[in-house]
């Protein structure tokens, strides 16, 4: 495992990283949990992210108590959570200074924990001011209940705000983005952002790297019985990834599906290499329900020598999507 920046920062993140979203909750509990981290962290993965929406808090109660299970040294990991979606309350959800607050207290508690390392604004707010949620993300540093913050889904334009509001009062400002990137899904990380990166060292922590499993190559003939797409909660992922437009993106997973296989690996292992090729990645999350998964999945770090300047134009061409 190597380890790259979070941007400009100094802290170090595993170049592959464990998520809760979908599984923690949903698909198993603390014991398959402790065990899947486990193989993770014995693989050297350092990250694990979570959020205070994913499965209405569930997800961080489960990784909390896993974690005081493992009774690893506090200072070998990372942990991080996201504040937004916190409840049906008026002030439960967005980012007001009030919710803010309320929210990592309430995360800390769920996960056991004295800190998060990282802590992202789940979504931009347009109903609060950008300045309330830079004062607000401020204070949980101050008080040092994270170590950096940063924000997921915001557009280049509302980063920039915020960064630019916390540079003239002297405030801590987002240090990393976590958008969704992987070969369907570019346009943030390879054309919005390039100026972040350089103007202000921005990280990136990059999710649903197999959109959300389709470039595994597992539904290019059908939804296998106990896959993601068969769970309840998750009927709104089916309708997008297998609808008309779904059924596109299939031909091209198959067409991919060859050339892995011409050179010498999976489809999975071509689709998360792909990802780790982009130096403005700072870690790609993995999501899990089984160790197996996971240990098969931690095999494409092998496989990032073999995307040559010829296969990532083969790859170009089926994509046909470079924004």
């Amino acid at each position: 495992m190597e380890y790259r920046h979070l941007g400009k920062a100094g802290v170090k993140v595993s170049e592959l990283s464990l998520g809760a979203w979908v599984t923690y909750g949903h698909q198993f509990g603390v014991e398959e949990a402790k065990e899947i981290m486990a193989a993770a962290y014995a693989a050297g993965v350092n990250f694990f992210d979570n959020a205070e929406a994913y499965a209405s808090g569930q997800a961080e109660i489960i990784m909390g108590k896993a974690l005081k299970e493992l009774g690893w040294a506090r200072k070998d990991y990372l942990i991080s959570t996201k504040i937004f979606w916190g409840g049906d309350g008026p002030n439960d959800k967005g980012l007001s200074y009030k919710h803010i607050i309320e929210g990592v207290n309430a995360s800390l508690k769920r996960l056991q924990l004295e800190y998060v390392d990282l802590l992202f604004a789940h979504r931009p707010d347009p109903e609060t001011p950008i300045e309330e949620t830079v004062f607000a993300f401020n204070q949980v540093i101050r008080e040092g209940k994270a170590f950096y913050w940063g924000t997921s889904e915001w557009s280049a334009a509302e980063i920039m705000r915020a960064t630019d509001f916390a540079r003239r009062n002297n405030l801590r400002p987002p240090s990393m983005e976590q958008p969704q990137y992987n070969m369907f899904e570019r346009a943030k990380v390879e054309q919005e952002y390039p100026p972040l990166y350089d103007e202000m060292g921005l990280g990136t922590t990059i999710w649903s790297p197999l959109y959300g499993g389709l470039l595994t190559g597992k539904y290019n003939d059908g939804i296998p019985a106990g896959s993601r797409l068969t769970v309840e909660n998750y009927a709104w992922l089916k309708d997008r990834m297998l609808g008309a437009e779904g059924q596109k993106k299939i031909e091209k997973v198959r067409a991919l599906s060859k050339l892995a296989t011409a050179i010498g690996t999976t489809t999975t292992h071509l689709a998360l290499a792909w990802c780790l090729k982009n130096p403005r990645v700072s870690t790609v999350i993995l999501g899990a329900s089984r160790v197996e998964q996971l240990q098969e999945n931690l095999k494409s770090l092998a496989i990032v020598e073999k995307l040559t300047p010829d296969v990532m134009t083969e790859i170009e061409k089926i994509l046909n999507n470079r924004p």
